[in-house]
């Protein structure tokens, strides 16, 4: 397809649709420089300090582990400094549990007794950051050792265009639609998740084809159990379960209220958002009590809002920020995800800033990004492990 000839007129069916073709043509093409060589997305490396960071542990402790045959050396080594793939970090994980004292440490997976967590981000505000906020904590989460899974249920596929991933060519179409539907096209949902470009991280994908489901529901079959059934078929593979749902209250956003443990509502800090949350959290409430009614066990470990967006040295959006601290106490989280034109230039190329390389970008800007993400992932997998009682 040209992208530079004019775009021609006719019906405005024949209009939308080419405007579409050309938009979807230069994306892809976007994107296709944006993972060269391969035209896939692959996790940048990590040098010997951040790698031993995410591991736990200590440069010094790392670098004897090489010398006496416990790990074997990363693949790249230049001069005498190593960096490390995720999926080498990832890869010494067992033998350094296996020699470890502390049962745990290098492999924080859920024990026996130990229930999966499945967390649910929500809002039907546009522009809070959801989709962002679920893909760095799946990533940090994910770095530091757990085994976690993806759930897109935005049709328009936000989260499974972060992963790298375009289900309408990859996979035979697949998505976490298969998994829903009771159609002729319903798939065991170990057939619909697919891995990352990052160890520890799979995802169950999304595209339009998504809709369908609520048509389903509209036509009087039984939907809110069907998320939590599909996790159920592969919930011994994972700890951890992050849901990005569509920016409204709707048939998706409730069926993944049901399956969820925990919810996340992540907001901004203006007073058109806090008038839309509250507005948010009154149809929530109504639609939680007809969930109620209908026989469907609403147990929440957490409900706890994330401050997104958050600009420390902007006046008022702090007195906004300490307001609904004030507000609702605890259940703001204390840790805030930066507005950064680091994560922003990131969030561009679908990337996290876990993605991007620090000698990239302006390293204060990155720094204070990084710091920011870090922060929430810290805090979210304290919450996760009370939940688990090991705090």
């Amino acid at each position: 397809m040209d992208l530079m000839s004019p775009i021609e007129d006719g019906r405005p069916e024949d209009l939308t649709l080419q405007m579409s073709e050309r938009l979807k043509t230069a994306m892809h093409g976007h994107l296709l420089q944006a993972y060269a060589p391969d035209n896939t997305k692959d996790m940048r490396l990590f040098s010997a300090p951040e790698a031993a960071l995410l591991l736990g542990t200590s440069p010094q402790f790392l670098r004897k582990c090489h010398s006496d045959g416990t790990l074997p050396d990363p693949q790249q080594i230049r001069g005498t400094r190593r960096y490390y793939s995720a999926a080498e970090i990832w890869g010494y994980r067992q033998p350094l549990e296996d020699k470890s004292n502390s049962k745990g440490r290098y492999l924080p997976w859920r024990r026996d007794g130990e229930t999966l967590q499945v967390w649910q981000m929500m809002n039907f505000k546009g522009g809070c950051s959801k989709t962002t906020a679920t893909i760095h904590a799946a990533h940090y989460l994910a770095l530091h050792g757990f085994r976690v899974l993806l759930i897109d249920m935005d049709p328009q596929g936000s989260l499974t265009g972060m992963c790298g991933i375009d289900p309408q060519t990859e996979f035979n179409g697949r998505t976490i639609y298969n998994a829903l539907t009771n159609e002729q096209d319903h798939l065991h949902m170990s057939e619909v998740v697919q891995p990352t470009f990052l160890a520890g991280l799979s995802i169950a994908p999304a595209n339009l084809m998504l809709s369908e489901f609520k048509m389903e529901a509209r036509r009087g079959q039984q939907f809110v159990p069907r998320l939590q059934s599909a996790i159920s078929e592969v919930q011994g593979d994972f700890d951890i379960v992050l849901i990005d749902s569509p920016p409204e209250l709707d048939i998706l956003t409730l069926t993944g209220m049901a399956a969820a443990t925990s919810l996340l509502v992540p907001m901004t800090p203006s007073m058109m958002d806090m008038a839309s949350t509250a507005l948010f959290l009154e149809m929530t409430s109504s639609y939680m009590t007809s969930l109620a009614d209908a026989g469907i066990n609403l147990d929440y470990d957490y409900i706890r809002f994330l401050v997104t967006r958050d600009e420390p040295n902007d006046g008022p959006a702090q007195q906004l920020v300490g307001f609904l601290r004030t507000l609702f106490g605890d259940r703001v989280m204390t840790a805030t995800s930066y507005k950064s034109t680091a994560v922003s230039d990131a969030t561009m190329l679908k990337q996290s800033i876990y993605e991007l390389n620090r000698s990239e970008i302006n390293r204060d800007t990155y720094d204070r990004a990084r710091s920011s993400m870090d922060a929430v992932g810290a805090e979210l997998r304290s919450m996760i492990e009370t939940a688990w009682g090991r705090v």
